[in-house]
């Protein structure tokens, strides 16, 4: 039977702000240098079995165009990407890829993994999902636990039950635990019987369905509807919207794993222990814990200066970063916002980004480089009735062809040849030309060159939002 990999790749990484955003988040993010989380997960199957399908991909369809090209940069084909219109948790994602695979190329065992975990140790992570597959195989729903470390705070606990070889590397799951206080944590880890919830998965896709139908049948009912009424985009799967909104927001643990073998539930739940480097990347501690510190303690990245600092997280993006007596701190600086904290109170990051929505602020939302399925613009300047952006276009890659009401817009190429059209004209333009674009003028900006277009932007009008595009044609499938 066909192992298939599900990749859940929803999430925004609130508690990782200023670095993750809700239209950039952390899955999409290289914290270690080299790919990002998202192609890390990817990557980290390779070799593990001949069965081993392209994987299905899961997530917010915001994110689309940057996960399919995260794919692209590292040679990687997904089975498909289906697009969540809001986000509702993994169970009802699970079950939309379970229903998606039986429709198509029937049952598989599926291999979930969220998109934003660490796994430093290959070879027995392959051993324990071959364990789980063969355990998934006679009908059983597997977790892995993560053999802990220490007392943890910031996870989740499965309490083994009985266990199922001599080695007890395999259990049936006695009961799921809820995020504990330090003394209870380390109490956990005394007694031998309690694992870390990794929040991955093995089972087959019937098997799932099955369940959810007995436990969460208002949920099979919503994904049924929202993949029956799906519009596929490109090479997305597009879920209608008004469908997948209704389905109840639920994890898979809480919609079935904590159910299994109660009302009903024919299937067994097993957990499979793991210990191959694993870290949930959740909030910025865990970035420190990851990643390569010095004789301090410290983790430093960008133009960093410390003294007598220690164990403390430094991320400088833009300038340079100067730290004086700092202990036990995290701090981050990006093009547009800065981080202090303690880390202690790392998990509460996520109130400071509940705030900036709430103030209607765009600092949750998007970076000051904001990315695009033909390039990326960053601003770099903005003040009453004008704006300046900085935009990149791809090789062979253009812009929608489109309008704006209430603005009109300048060109200057700075690296790279621009196809321009306006209105009825279409014209090239290479470095230190320029050109303008009229207010209500249709137009396009394209890239017929083998290197990147880069050009600045100026806009002057009324108003200068992203929401004043009208566009007529466009190659993404962005048209109106």
């Amino acid at each position: 039977m066909k192992i298939l990999p599900v990749i859940l790749s929803g999430g925004s990484g609130s508690r990782l702000w200023p670095l993750s955003r809700e239209q950039y988040p952390k899955q999409l993010i290289a914290f270690n240098g080299k790919g990002s989380l998202l192609q890390e997960t990817v990557l980290r199957l390779d070799g593990l079995s001949a069965d081993l399908a392209a994987p299905m991909l899961v997530c917010n369809e915001n994110h689309r165009f940057l996960v399919a090209e995260q794919l692209l940069e590292i040679d990687h084909e997904a089975s498909a990407i289906l697009l969540e219109p809001v986000g509702r948790n993994t169970a009802p994602a699970l079950t939309i890829a379970a229903m998606h695979r039986l429709q198509g190329d029937g049952d598989a065992i599926l291999l979930v993994m969220p998109a934003d975990h660490v796994v430093r140790l290959n070879g027995p992570f392959h051993a324990a999902i071959n364990e789980a597959i063969s355990l998934a195989e006679s009908g059983a729903l597997v977790t892995f636990g993560i053999v802990p470390t220490h007392g943890e705070t910031g996870y989740g606990y499965i309490r083994k039950g009985q266990s199922l070889d001599k080695h007890g590397n395999t259990a049936e799951i006695a009961e799921f635990v809820e995020k504990p206080d330090k003394p209870t944590a380390e109490g956990y880890v005394a007694s031998g019987d309690f694992l870390w919830n990794s929040g991955m998965f093995v089972m087959k896709a019937s098997v799932w369905l099955k369940q959810i139908g007995i436990f969460q049948p208002a949920m099979a009912d919503a994904c049924r509807k929202a993949l029956q009424a799906k519009v596929q985009d490109l090479d997305f799967c597009r879920l209608d919207h008004a469908a997948f909104e209704a389905c109840p927001s639920e994890s898979i643990d809480y919609a079935v794993m904590e159910k299994l073998g109660a009302n009903g539930g024919e299937a067994q739940g097993i957990v499979v222990s793991l210990d191959a480097g694993w870290t949930d990347l959740g909030a910025w501690p865990a970035i420190w814990e990851v990643c390569e510190r010095d004789e301090c303690g410290n983790m430093t990245k960008g133009d960093v200066l410390t003294h007598d600092t220690r164990n403390t997280l430094i991320h400088a993006e833009h300038r340079l970063v100067a730290s004086v007596g700092l202990d036990d701190l995290l701090v981050v600086e990006t093009a547009d916002a800065v981080l202090v904290a303690s880390k202690s109170h790392a998990q509460d990051v996520k109130k400071i980004v509940e705030q900036l929505k709430l103030d209607g602020r765009s600092e949750s939302l998007v970076h000051r480089q904001v990315y695009r399925p033909w390039g990326s613009y960053e601003g770099v300047d903005v003040g009453e009735r004008f704006q300046v952006k900085r935009i990149a276009v791809k090789p062979g890659a253009a812009l929608s062809l489109q309008m704006h009401h209430h603005r009109a817009e300048h060109w200057i190429v700075v690296k790279g040849t621009a196809r321009v059209t306006c209105g009825d004209k279409t014209f090239l333009l290479t470095e230190n030309q320029s050109t303008y674009i009229p207010i209500g003028e249709k137009h396009r900006l394209e890239n017929p060159g083998t290197v990147l277009l880069e050009l600045i932007e100026v806009q002057s009008g009324s108003y200068l939002g992203e929401d004043d595009i009208v566009r007529f044609e466009d190659q993404y499938g962005r048209s109106e």
